[in-house]
């Protein structure tokens, strides 16, 4: 994302919603519509909440989180070997066995 949000009034993203929808596919940016006397909206990809949500529910355990950011840790290293999925399946079922 290039910027965190754009904000735009109620009447202004009425007048664009398409124009709007389509910047919001392009940019991956989030558009909050600020409403007068109402709470605000957000505008945002499908896909990117999806894919919000889908982090916030693997992350809300807090030994899956500890799990991932080793792994993220482990990537990051450098020192992880590419693996064939005949070689992921092996070690798997290895580790099933101890």
């Amino acid at each position: 994302m290039s910027k965190i949000c754009q904000k735009i009034n109620y009447a202004k993203a009425q007048a664009n919603l398409d124009e709007l929808c389509n910047e919001v596919i392009l940019s991956r940016d989030v558009v909050i519509i600020e409403r007068e006397g109402s709470e605000n909206v957000a505008l945002i990809a499908a896909d990117e909440l999806i894919s919000m949500k889908e982090t916030l529910y693997l992350l809300s355990s807090p030994d899956n989180a500890v799990r991932l950011f080793a792994a993220l840790e482990e990537v990051e290293s450098g020192e992880l070997q590419p693996q064939t999925l005949e070689e992921l399946l092996e070690e798997l079922e290895n580790d099933e066995e101890d």
